[in-house]
C-alpha cells in the first residue's frame, strides 16, 4: 500500500525520509491500513464525505450566501498520531502561553506595566486593529480574557513543534475536530483495535463547564451562543455546539439589555442571561460602543459587562493578542509575567514595522512567507518561493506603504502525513489546532484539528484555500490491560 509513497522535503510523521522506512511506532497502524487496502480505503473515503454531508458538517466560502458556496470540509482518513508523552509537553506549553497572554491582556487594559517597562512598544499595541481602548479598566470574571483558544502548531524540518499563530477571538473548527472522530469510528473501526486513543467526545461538556465558571454570581448560570446567523461561514459549528451543550442559539435581536442585565426574549417572556459565547467579532457586539451600524449585536452589552453582570467569551479586546505582530512578543510575555522560558518556541518572525527587519524582508521576499497581521484563512499572504515577479513586486509596494501591517517568516517545510490525493497516497503538509479551555481550571483537547494542504506541494492548509482535515490521535504508550480497548506497546520513534 505504501510501496510508492516517498516523503520529499522536511519531516514525515509516518516514514523516515532518508531510509524510506516506516517509523517503528507507526508500524502497527501501517499494518492495520494494509489490511484495509487502498481500494477499500478510497471507497470508505467517498462514504466519509457522504456521511459528513448528511450530518450537515459544511461551511460556506466568504461571500457565497446560504447555498452557493456550501461544501463539506474535505476529510482525509489516514489518522495523525501523537504519543502521550509528547502531548504532555505540548499541553504544558499551551497552558503556559495562554497564561502569559491572559496576563498581558489584563495588563494592557489595566496598569500597562509591560508597556511602561518598554518590553513591548506601546505603538505596536495601540496601532493594532484588535486594540479596544473601550475595554480599559474593566474587571473580568476570574481575570480571564481568553476562555476558548485555538493555537496553530506546526512541526518544522527537524520535527520540532512550534507555535505558528494564536487564535484568540472566535477560534473555529472544533465541530469538524469532533465529527472527524465520529466518522473514523463508524467507517474505520479496525484502525482503533489494539490501541488506546484518548477520547475527545467530552469537549462539549468541558466547554459548557468553562462558560458556566465565568458567572460565579449565579447558582446555575444561563449560557447562550451568539451567532451572526445562517449566512455565516461557520454557522454549522455554531448550531452544532449549541445543540451539544444544550443551550440556546441566539442572534442579537433575541437579546436585550434592561435593568442592568442581559435578557433573552422567549415565548415565556424574558429570561436572564449570564454568559454569552459569542461567535461575532468585536466590532459588531455593541452598536453603542463599537460599530454604530451593527445589526448583529446587542445595544448596551458593554455597559452590563462593565457592571459585572454578564460574561462574554472570549472577552472583547482579545484580538490585540491575535495580531500577528504581537504574536512575535509572546516569548517576552512568558519571561516577563511568568519568569519562565517558553516551552514551545515561536517560528522566527520579522516585523516589517522595524526598519532593520523591513530591509531584510524586502531584500529576501523570494525566500520568505509574508503575512498581513490582521488577515486569516490564508488571505493576505505571499509565499515567496511559489510566487512570480509581479506578486513579489505587489507585496514590496504593500510593505513599503504600510509596514505595520506585515510580518514575515522563513518558508518552513511543514511536516507531512500520508493523505489520499487522486486515489493515491501522497505526503501532504499539515498543521495542528488544539483547543484550550480556561475557566476555573485549564483543559486542553487531546490532539486537535489537523488541517491538511491537500493540493500537492501546497503549504496552505486553510479550508478556504483548498485544505482539508484529519482525525488526530493522542495515543498512550502503555500495553493493553485486560479487555479494555487498549493499544499495542508502542516503541520509541525510530531515529532518522
Amino acid at each position: 500500500m505504501f510501496n510508492k509513497y516517498r516523503p520529499t522535503l522536511g519531516y514525515d510523521e509516518y516514514f523516515c525520509r532518508k531510509q524510506s522506512a516506516p517509523r517503528a511506532d507507526l508500524e502497527p497502524l501501517l499494518s492495520s491500513l494494509g489490511q484495509i487496502g487502498l481500494t477499500e480505503l478510497n471507497r470508505n473515503h467517498v462514504s466519509a464525505g457522504n456521511l459528513l454531508r448528511r450530518l450537515g458538517a459544511t461551511f460556506q466560502l466568504n461571500g457565497t450566501g446560504l447555498h452557493g458556496g456550501e461544501r463539506i470540509l474535505p476529510f482525509d482518513p489516514l489518522p495523525r498520531l501523537i504519543h502521550l508523552h509528547d502531548w504532555a509537553k505540548l499541553e504544558r506549553g499551551l497552558v503556559q502561553r495562554l497564561e502569559a497572554i491572559d496576563r498581558f491582556l489584563a495588563d494592557v487594559y489595566g496598569s500597562q506595566k509591560i508597556l511602561m517597562d518598554g518590553v513591548i512598544p506601546r505603538e505596536d499595541v495601540e496601532s493594532s486593529q484588535g486594540w479596544r481602548p473601550q475595554m480599559q479598566d474593566i474587571q473580568l470574571p476570574l481575570n480571564r480574557w481568553c476562555h476558548i483558544s485555538g493555537l496553530d502548531l506546526i512541526r518544522d524540518e527537524e520535527g520540532t513543534w512550534r507555535v505558528l499563530e494564536d487564535n484568540l477571538r472566535c477560534p473555529s473548527g472544533v465541530a469538524y475536530f469532533l465529527e472527524n472522530r465520529r466518522v473514523m469510528k463508524r467507517l474505520f473501526p479496525s484502525l482503533f483495535a489494539g490501541r488506546t486513543v484518548q477520547p475527545i467526545d467530552d469537549y462539549p461538556s468541558k466547554l459548557l463547564q468553562t462558560l458556566q465558571d465565568l458567572a460565579p454570581w449565579a447558582d446555575t448560570p444561563r449560557v447562550v451562543l451568539l451567532t451572526p446567523g445562517v449566512f455565516n461561514s461557520a454557522y454549522f459549528e455554531h448550531s452544532y455546539l449549541a445543540q451539544q451543550m444544550g443551550i440556546a442559539l441566539v442572534e442579537g435581536r433575541d437579546l436585550i439589555c434592561e435593568d442592568g442585565r442581559v435578557w433573552m426574549r422567549s415565548t415565556n417572556g424574558r429570561e436572564p442571561v449570564d454568559v454569552i459565547y459569542r461567535r461575532i467579532d468585536d466590532d459588531f457586539l455593541d452598536p453603542k460602543v463599537f460599530r454604530r451600524d451593527s445589526a448583529l449585536g446587542v445595544p448596551g452589552l458593554i455597559d452590563v459587562l462593565q457592571n459585572g453582570r454578564i460574561a462574554i467569551a472570549n472577552a472583547p479586546g482579545t484580538g490585540v493578542a491575535d495580531d500577528k505582530l504581537i504574536y512575535a512578543y509572546v516569548p517576552k510575555m512568558i519571561r516577563y509575567y511568568l519568569n519562565e522560558e517558553p516551552i514551545i518556541e515561536n517560528v522566527p518572525t520579522y516585523l516589517c514595522s522595524h526598519p532593520d527587519d523591513r530591509q531584510y524582508v524586502l531584500e529576501n521576499l523570494k525566500k520568505l512567507v509574508v503575512k498581513s497581521v490582521a488577515e486569516a484563512g490564508g488571505y493576505g499572504m505571499l509565499i515567496g518561493p511559489q510566487s512570480n515577479r509581479s506578486e513579489i513586486a505587489e507585496f514590496d509596494s504593500k510593505i513599503r506603504a504600510n509596514p505595520r501591517n506585515y510580518i514575515a517568516q522563513p518558508t518552513l517545510q511543514l511536516s507531512t502525513v500520508p493523505s489520499l490525493s487522486n486515489g493515491e497516497l501522497f505526503p501532504c503538509h499539515v498543521d495542528l489546532r488544539p483547543y484550550v479551555l480556561r475557566g476555573a481550571s485549564n483543559w486542553v483537547s487531546p490532539g486537535g484539528l489537523t488541517r491538511v494542504a491537500l493540493k500537492r506541494g501546497s503549504l496552505v492548509v486553510n479550508s478556504s484555500q483548498g485544505g482539508g482535515c484529519k482525525d488526530t490521535w493522542v495515543v498512550s504508550d502503555s500495553p493493553v490491560v485486560g479487555d479494555n480497548q487498549g493499544e499495542q506497546t508502542v516503541q520509541e520513534a525510530m531515529p532518522c
